[in-house]
This record gives structure tokens, sequence and C-alpha cells, in this order.
């Protein structure tokens, strides 16, 4: 499947509260609601983020988030952070049309996400009675193109390569369901949080912006251990960037000075958001060699063919004519592991989708992929032109989506979103 559909080739948990819901979630993943399939299953905690716990893995495997995710720092939380189990997506469209009002918008936004970060149920509310929960939450606010039009004076600063997100040959997208001038990144440990959150934002912005699109998604658990499956039955996740790097981070997913970005933009990252429909039922009738051909994957252990382990790398040197893995399979388009390619590797950061039934009955299920890079047109983009017309696109479409640009991290109790793109405009 397209990397950006699987997600390939790109301190303890509390007693059992934490364990004991991995295998609650485990039970009802089918009534939550991803594939890039899901990625960041490995991810570290950011460089200048001191979590305020830092549990160890599970007893699956999973790198666990700490409880309560730092909300200043150097980055915004919710791109390095230990993947979460569930996500809120959402895009919006801005209402208000002068400077004053759009920053006063952006620290609305910050205020509230500072807060619900320190305790998903805030002391100073109705839930007073109750103590914070922090549940992991990170919040993550994107900027779309269309943003950086004439109204807030913002057209001379946008990031170089942002801009609506195309339609790729293989796509079918929806206008409805793409775009937006922000984009809202919820993640958690429980998906009421999630609910709380949106809530909570749109509460505080009433008026001030308009729903555009959005999807709430979750991330299964192993079984029994290693990455977790997606909707098509495959190991998703097994492959991303070193997130404990800072060298390789700053060469893949930050913005940094030689990139020729505006100044503001330094910290910043490129988001790509694509909601992507698994057609399960035509997946089904096709035999596990051929599904494991498509991918290049074991589906029983995720091991690339050939091999023994998911994380056994493939080695296409001594498989030139794809014998092994073939040609066209997702693995070897999306990475063919070659000097060139390396530079077209991003984080990936997705997770599962259900939305019940369509009008014909048909289970709707899929990924909402979620990436994470230094330059959209040299690591996302290239991808998807390798993957023109592989054979995983006539199981998968993509429906929706967008292109949004992540601000640099809020740095300390006085600063907001986007505070230096608004303070640099103004000169």
């Amino acid at each position: 499947m397209r990397s950006e559909r699987t997600g390939d080739e790109t301190g303890p948990a509390q007693g059992g509260g934490r364990r004991g819901f991995l295998k609650y979630a485990a039970g009802v993943a089918g009534a939550a609601a991803g594939t890039g399939l899901s990625a960041g299953t490995a991810a570290a905690v950011p460089a200048g983020r001191a979590a305020e716990s830092s549990p160890g893995p599970s007893a699956e495997g999973r790198h666990l988030p700490p409880d309560r995710v730092p909300f200043h720092g150097r980055h915004q939380a919710g791109i390095l952070t230990p993947q979460q189990l569930f996500a809120g997506f959402a895009a919006f469209d801005v209402l208000v049309q002068d400077r004053a009002d759009l920053i006063r918008l952006l620290q609305r936004l910050t205020d509230r996400s500072r807060m619900l970060s320190a305790g998903v149920k805030p002391r100073d509310e109705r839930t007073a009675s109750e103590p914070p929960t922090p549940d992991s939450l990170s919040v993550t606010v994107g900027l779309g193109a269309s943003l950086f039009d004439d109204r807030f004076g913002l057209a001379g600063h946008k990031p170089r390569h942002l801009k609506a997100m195309p339609a790729f040959p293989d796509d079918r997208l929806d206008p409805a369901r793409c775009h937006g001038d922000l984009s809202v990144q919820v993640c958690a440990e429980h998906p009421d949080a999630i609910v709380h959150v949106l809530r909570d934002l749109g509460r505080a912005t009433h008026g001030m912006i308009r729903p555009r699109w959005r999807m709430d998604a979750f991330m299964n658990p192993s079984r029994p251990s290693g990455s977790p499956r997606n909707f098509l039955g495959f190991k998703d996740g097994i492959v991303n960037p070193d997130t404990a790097s800072g060298a390789e981070m700053d060469r893949l997913i930050w913005v940094t000075p030689p990139c020729g970005e505006p100044d503001w933009a330094e910290g910043g990252s490129y988001q790509v958001l694509r909601l992507i429909r698994f057609h399960g039922d035509a997946w089904d009738d096709v035999p596990v060699e051929r599904q494991e051909k498509i991918f290049g994957r074991r589906k029983a252990s995720g091991a690339p063919l050939g091999g023994d382990r998911e994380d056994e790398a493939p080695d296409y040197r001594d498989d030139p004519d794809g014998r092994i893995v073939p040609l066209d399979s997702h693995i070897r388009l999306a990475n063919p592991r070659t000097p060139h390619s390396d530079k077209s590797r991003f984080l990936r950061r997705s997770y599962n989708y259900d939305q019940g039934y369509d009008g014909q009955g048909r289970m709707n299920l899929g990924l909402v992929f979620c990436g994470y890079q230094q330059n959209v047109q040299r690591q996302f983009a290239t991808v998807q032109r390798r993957l023109r017309h592989e054979p995983l696109s006539r199981f998968v479409t993509p429906e929706g989506g967008g292109y949004f640009f992540v601000p640099p991290g809020v740095r300390d109790e006085e600063d907001w979103f986007g505070s230096r793109l608004m303070r640099d405009t103004a000169r």
C-alpha cells in the first residue's frame, strides 16, 4: 500500500490501568475508528522536552507517551511524541477578517491547549471536584496555504512548499473533505479526551472559525507484539526515521536555516493529512500470497519477503530483478533504499478509522495518514510519484486531507501559536 497508507518505508505503565486499556482497546477497535498505515510507534520524546514522566515500553512492546506531554518547547508536541492510542484530526476555515482578530484566535487556541495539556479536565471548570487527568494529551496546530492570502497580510511570508494538496493519479478527492486554513491534531490515551478537547476549543473560538472536516481515529494494539496491524491485516508503521537522532530530525523533519524558508518557520514542519478508504471486500478476495507480493511483506510476521523479522531491512542489491520482493511492491516503490531515495523519507504518524457502513452496506474503514517532513515536495510528493498506479492502489482510495505547515513550538507562558509569523509580518 502506499507509504502514506501503510506507514512502511519511509516510566512503567500505571498498574493495570493502561495495560488493561490496551486489552480493552483490542475489543472495541472496530467501534472506535488507521494505515500510512500507522507510524511513530518507536518515537522518542523530542529533544528539549522534559516529560513529567517517561514510561517504558508496555508489555506488548509499545512505546508509551508520558502521562503529561510538555506543552512548551522548541517544537510542537504531537510530532515526535510517542504515539498515543487515539487521535482526532480536524480542519477549519478562519472567519475573522483582520490581523488583530487572527492574533486573538491563535492566542485563544494556545491558552486553551496549554491548560488542557496540563489536565484534560482543568481544576477551574465544572469538573473542579475531579483531579486533572493529563491523559498524555497533545494538541498540534497547523496552517493551511489558504491562510496566506490578502486577509491578514501574510501572502509574502508563506512557507516555500506550502500549497493546496493536489490530486494524485489514484486519488478521488472530495472537496468538502480537503484543505482548510487551520489543522488541529489532538492525540490522547482515551477517546473521550479527544471529544472533550475539540468541544473546548470550539467554545473558546466560537464565531472565529468554522469546521471544514473532521476524522476521529485510533491505533490498533499490536497482536501479539511488534507493530500494530491495519485493517488490511498487515503490520503497520514498521519503518520510520530515528526520532532519537537530532541530526536525522534536522535533516528530514524540522525546517532549518539552509532550507531557505522564512525565518519564522525555523523549527516547524510540513504536515500531510490523507483520508484513505480501504476496499476491504475486494482485498479479502485476494489470496494471501498475492497480498504479500503487493505489500512486499509476510502477513503473519511483517518480515520483508525473504526475511524472518519485521525489523529486518530488505537487501535489494541481492534481488535486482525483484524475484523475492517484487519491483512493484509497496515497500520497494515507497523506499527503494538508494542514496537518492534516502532524502525522501519522512515521519509517519497515522491512525485507523471506522465510520460504520456506507449507503451500499459496505464497511467504511481506512486510514488517517499523517506525515511530517522538512520539505513536502522532496519527501511526500516524491514518494507519491514513485507509487503512481502501484498494485495496492486498486484496494485503497485517498478521499480527502490537506497540506499544512506546523509552526515552531510555543516557547513559554508568554508565547503562542504562530507568534513569530505574526510579528515578522508586522514589520
